[in-house]
């Protein structure tokens, strides 16, 4: 498809303008509470990322993470304001910013294409190592451009599971009830700071599965196609299937998709 090497090349750019960045006195802003914050450098790659699409694509639509919030806009708002038979692009320019204000490793740049509500592509990039997460419908995903599976494992005793935990309340306590029930089931759980990242590195094998409460479409889109054409499988936490309305995600390798939404009911 034509429009992966442009997303590939938004993404590393932006990955360029954030490591550039790095070690500056970055002044995190709050957005929808202390725990929500965005900073100068998402808004310049957000820009960047836009101006790059539109420069190609005049009439493509473009869902962006800050634009969003600026707009005072809900995503419901947005999603249901996007024509028929329009291109819709969705971005996160840093998914992570507390990593990235931090100093820590592991923010991503999230680029994805819908079309009629079905994703087509998507890309995730980690600046910090310069891996290049990919995935086109029907195609298979990929990481620097070598095809990748998720994992094999069958039982949770055995699996690493990944979470985040949101900005909402409501949803960290619900995250936080999960994690109750599942450090008794499986191997161990890991938060690295991304949905983004976390969804990847499901795609890869690295992780057999993930779930976190209150995402909205930037966080995840991208990882959910790499996740589903590298073999997996990506729901909301009752098990329906996810579209770009779903706030609640639940991704595994499929094989412990079951187990790990009995543990989240």
């Amino acid at each position: 498809m034509e429009f992966i090497a442009l997303a590939q090349s938004l993404a590393r750019s932006a990955g360029a303008l954030i490591l550039s960045r790095m070690g500056e006195q970055v002044t995190a802003e709050e957005k929808s509470s202390a725990f929500d914050v965005v900073t100068q450098v998402d808004k310049d790659c957000e820009q960047l990322i836009r101006e790059g699409i539109l420069s190609q694509h005049l009439d493509h639509e473009i869902l962006g993470e800050e634009d969003t919030f600026l707009a005072q806009k809900s995503l419901e708002e947005v999603l249901s304001a996007v024509k028929k038979d329009t291109y819709l692009w969705i971005v996160d320019p840093i998914d992570g910013t507390s990593n990235f204000v931090q100093g820590i490793a592991g923010f991503t740049v999230s680029i994805a294409l819908a079309y009629n509500g079905e994703l087509l592509l998507g890309v995730v990039y980690d600046p910090s190592c310069d891996e290049m997460f990919s995935a086109v419908k029907g195609e298979g995903a990929f990481l620097n451009g070598k095809p990748i599976h998720v994992s094999n494992k069958t039982g949770l005793h055995t699996s690493v599971i990944a979470t985040g935990f949101p900005s909402q309340m409501d949803a960290r306590l619900a995250v936080y009830n999960g994690l109750g029930k599942l450090i008794h089931e499986c191997r161990t759980i890991r938060s690295l700071g991304s949905a983004a990242r976390h969804l990847a590195y499901v795609g890869a094998g690295r992780l057999d599965g993930f779930w976190e409460n209150g995402l909205k479409t930037w966080d995840v889109a991208a990882g959910v196609l790499i996740v589903q054409e590298a073999g997996g499988q990506v729901s909301d936490t009752n098990g329906n299937s996810y579209s770009l309305n779903t706030l609640h995600i639940v991704s595994t390798n499929g094989l412990v998709h079951e187990s790990l939404l009995d543990c989240l009911k």
